[in-house]
Formats: C-alpha cells, sequence, structure tokens
C-alpha cells in the first residue's frame, strides 16, 4: 500500500476541500440571488469541468499555469518558482476541476431559502452580511456540508486532470490514484488492491458519516407519543 501517495491525496482533498468553501461560497450566493441576463454563461462556465475530458482540461491548465502561460509567469515572478509539477499546482488544477460540485450544491441550498426570511431580517436593521451569518448558512447547511463532502471525494479519486498537471513524481505529486494506476501496469494487483480498497472504505466511511450526521441533527428521527 502506498502510503505517501494516500497522505498526499487527503492532504490536496482537504485544501480542496477547503478553498472551495471559502471561495465557492461567494459565487454561489451570487448564482443564487443575481438576475444578471447573461448569467448563464458564467453557470456553463462553472459546469465546464463536468463535461470537459479531464485531459484537455489538464492540458489547458498545464499551458497556462506553466512558466510561459499568464499564471505560472506572473507566480514564478513573486514566488521564484513553477506551479506545474509541484503541490501547489495540484492544488489550482483541483479546485477549478472540482468546482462545480461545490458550487452547484452549494447554489441549490442557498437558493432554496425563502428570501421573505431574508426580507424580514433587513426590516429589523440587520445587515445583509449578518443576515447570511444569521439566516441564509444554518437553513443552507446541509446542502453545504454535501457540497464539501462530494468535493473532498470527487478530489480524491481525480486522476487526468492531476497527471497532467503535477506528473508522478513521488512524494511530491503522486497521487492515490496515479499509485493504483503504476500498480496496475507493474502488474502488482496486491498493492492496487490495497491501496484501492483503503480508498474504498474511507469514501464509504465519510459518505455514511456525512448522512448520518445530516439525518440525526438536521431531520431527527420522528418521535413516538
Amino acid at each position: 500500500m502506498d502510503q505517501a501517495a494516500i497522505l498526499l491525496s487527503l492532504r490536496l482533498a482537504a485544501w480542496t476541500t477547503l478553498l472551495l468553501l471559502v471561495l465557492g461560497l461567494p459565487l454561489a450566493w451570487w448564482l443564487a440571488t443575481s438576475r444578471w441576463r447573461w448569467k448563464f454563461l458564467v453557470e456553463a462556465v462553472v459546469s465546464l469541468p463536468l463535461v470537459l475530458p479531464p485531459t484537455v482540461l489538464g492540458f489547458y491548465l498545464l499551458l497556462a499555469l506553466g512558466p510561459r502561460g499568464p499564471l505560472g509567469s506572473a507566480f514564478e515572478s513573486l514566488f521564484g518558482s513553477t506551479l506545474p509539477f509541484s503541490f501547489t499546482g495540484l492544488l489550482v488544477a483541483s479546485v477549478l476541476y472540482s468546482l462545480p460540485f461545490s458550487v452547484q450544491p452549494f447554489t441549490a441550498a442557498l437558493a432554496g431559502v425563502d428570501r421573505r426570511l431574508l426580507e424580514a431580517s433587513w426590516c429589523l436593521g440587520v445587515s445583509r452580511f449578518q443576515t447570511f451569518l444569521r439566516v441564509v448558512l444554518p437553513l443552507s447547511a446541509t446542502g453545504i456540508l454535501s457540497g464539501m463532502v462530494l468535493t473532498f471525494a470527487h478530489t480524491l479519486g481525480e486522476f487526468g486532470v492531476v497527471l497532467m498537471v503535477g506528473g508522478n513524481l513521488e512524494g511530491r505529486t503522486r497521487t492515490a490514484s496515479i499509485s493504483i494506476y503504476d500498480a496496475v501496469q507493474a502488474l502488482d494487483y496486491a498493492s492496487a488492491s490495497r491501496t484501492a480498497l483503503v480508498l474504498l472504505v474511507f469514501s464509504f466511511l465519510v459518505l455514511a458519516l456525512t448522512y448520518g450526521l445530516q439525518r440525526r441533527v438536521w431531520a431527527p428521527w420522528p418521535t413516538r407519543s
């Protein structure tokens, strides 16, 4: 079992989930409340990773993040290092690739909040930001949690994008999915099976725990009178 690859995948998934929570919530709130005529174009861009082949997205990210790309050259001039074949490059690619898996559940949850509650809060003198914290977030917590779980689980299984951007550097960019692929190519099915089994069990436990918490906290079992 490739423990280093598994730990790297867990680290990548955790950071991707955290960043998309911070970046995805404002975008989801705008998508849920905006009446801009051309909003569908932004929605199409956000959903693009769902239909775009991972290798295609990884190829364009590699060009953009490379030393000759706009993002890569700016990053290298600021920090003195390159993004491709690094954990930071993996993180950028994972955030973009997992964007719809967080923004879409976030948007659905935020759009489901009754607008009359927001207007009542505003009429009571509560600011929009405080209303978002006190009213919107608690009422949409289940959907936000679901988006975070989807993002985490999706990042654990990434292959095409991370391979294109990060390559296969042991201890630096070799994720669990790439490790499984390498083991299968080497006909080491025992190692591939152990690594795959860890990911399977971990993914199941994360989903089961999340759904269990949602059921107990947000929709408790009915009690008999």
